[in-house]
């Protein structure tokens, strides 16, 4: 009989090398717009596990952002976890922050666009025709502005990576949601026409859509609301793979604002369960 042979050098580390360190998988440098609570404090603490290093949490509230800021710090020793004071809603707020988070870093490889428009659904006979368009402001600056204003320092970078966070109102119409809708759709579209442009630069667009999502200020919010409860029990009745978390969400969004998704650009991505499969 003849001996069994061994398994041989491996091609990838040759005899007497030493394996080379894998890469983080997370981005090294990333604002949060919205990161101080529900699905933008999730995706912190998901990008902290993946190896990002330092982070920005930008808010209205002083008081939620000192609480979240202390809570990465606690749970992520050695992260370099700021709060930033702003309305991503207001232009010259949004480029601020993402200057200020940009010098204190001295680069930005990513942003999370996720603020809340703080408006409930209500069906459109009772929206009265002067309150369509600053409610649809209202919904979509807070996450177009901060992407356009992380779009100018990354351009300059030549690399970097923004991911929008809507809904998937954008896709499915629903009663209650015409206006909120249109500026969820108003998102993805300038998602994926910034990110046409963008690649030119080297900056990757993503948007990521969720329907309801348990475990936030939002939902709670929706929960205490006579219509807005029964609109979404309906939703979450469809949802045969389960209700989606805030982290269910921020897995998905550490993946887009990583290196893992490298050639990803320009996608709108639903998390829903099951609610809808569009």
């Amino acid at each position: 009989m003849h001996d069994r042979p061994g398994p041989g050098p491996n091609p990838t580390h040759p005899a007497g090398c030493t394996p080379m360190p894998l890469p983080p998988q997370g981005p090294q440098r990333v604002v949060i717009v919205g990161g101080t609570a529900g699905i933008g404090l999730a995706c912190a603490h998901r990008l902290a596990t993946a190896g990002t290093r330092a982070i920005a949490l930008v808010g209205r509230s002083a008081e939620r952002g000192t609480k979240a800021q202390a809570e990465l710090r606690a749970a992520h020793p050695g992260l370099d976890v700021r709060f930033l004071r702003g309305d991503g809603a207001d232009a010259p707020q949004a480029i601020a922050v993402v200057q200020e988070a940009t010098g204190h870093f001295g680069g930005l490889d990513a942003l999370v666009s996720c603020a809340g428009g703080d408006v409930m659904p209500r069906l459109l006979a009772k929206v009265a025709t002067h309150e369509v368009m600053p409610m649809l402001a209202q919904v979509a600056a807070c996450v177009i502005l901060p992407a356009r204003a992380a779009y100018e320092v990354m351009r300059a970078q030549g690399a970097g990576a923004i991911v929008c966070v809507a809904s998937d109102a954008g896709k499915i119409a629903t009663p209650g949601e015409s206006v909120i809708g249109a500026a969820m759709a108003a998102i993805a579209m300038f998602c994926r026409g910034m990110a046409i442009e963008a690649k030119r630069d080297g900056v990757r667009v993503n948007c990521v859509t969720p329907s309801i999502v348990q475990g936030t200020p939002l939902y709670d919010r929706l929960q205490q609301d006579a219509f807005s409860q029964r609109l979404f029990a309906k939703a979450e009745a469809l949802a045969s793979l389960g209700v989606a978390t805030a982290d269910d969400v921020a897995e998905l969004i550490a993946f887009l604002a990583g290196p893992a998704s490298a050639r990803i650009t320009g996608q709108t991505v639903s998390v829903t369960g099951g609610i809808s499969a569009a």
